[in-house]
């Protein structure tokens, strides 16, 4: 297993990269988020944690969740409650403020660690819908008469969503909490990016989706058979 680290400030990557190797993680660290998002499909990590300073926090944390559901640490200066809160509602899963303890933050990514365990894939039932095939196995997908594509994490977990929920409207709400794993105010340019990428991905036409359906001003649903 092994953590992304991102941190600009020397010293506080040094102490960060150590605290990540106590908690049984290798590291790999990065000044660029954008840079390590980009190479994010060659080598997921297990954990990310982001050192955050001066400029909207927020921004990070959006950029890393259209990526992925793992385990995000924010280490933070004081920042105050409502901006705490804005932070967990983001997808953070931990919030850590200056000056934070090294032993405790050590205990507190093994805790982030053992409870990220989730379904194993391989135990959820392979999907065929309208001839679209989803593979969970394999992390794949195959429409009809094309060639196997496979799905980022993100991708297979929207796209399980929307087809276990065929015919139903889902809101950008339901979706944030269904994909990414925690409620509050949907992201609707996250929603939006994943469900892009995914319509190259398996519609003849993105343009013109026969798949994923967009429903203005209320949510996205997934074609049925009956439809």
């Amino acid at each position: 297993m092994y953590a992304l680290l991102l941190a600009r400030d020397g010293d506080e990557k040094a102490v960060l990269s150590v605290v990540l190797q106590r908690a049984g993680l290798a590291v790999t660290s990065a000044n660029d988020l954008e840079r390590a998002m980009h190479s994010w499909a060659e080598r997921p990590a297990d954990l990310v944690l982001l050192s955050l300073h001066d400029g909207d926090p927020l921004a990070g944390i959006n950029r890393v969740r259209a990526e992925t559901t793992i385990p995000v640490i924010a280490i933070v200066s004081q920042i105050g409650e409502e901006t705490s809160c804005r932070l967990l509602e983001s997808g953070v899963d931990l919030v850590v403020e200056r000056p934070f303890s090294a032993r405790l933050l050590i205990a507190q990514v093994r805790a982030l660690l053992r409870r990220a365990g989730t379904v194993p894939l391989v135990s959820l039932p392979t999907l065929s819908i309208a001839g679209l095939t989803l593979d969970p196995a394999t992390r794949t997908v195959q429409v009809v008469g094309g060639s196997t594509r496979r799905l980022t994490h993100l991708e297979f977990r929207l796209l399980y969503t929307l087809m276990i929920h065929g015919g139903q409207v889902l809101s950008t709400e339901t979706i944030v909490e269904q994909v990414w794993g925690y409620s509050g105010r949907g992201d609707k340019e996250l929603v939006r990016g994943l469900i892009r990428r995914l319509r190259t991905k398996i519609e003849h036409d993105p343009r013109h989706p026969g798949y994923i359906l967009t429903m203005p001003g209320v949510g996205y649903s997934f074609a049925s058979d009956e439809a």
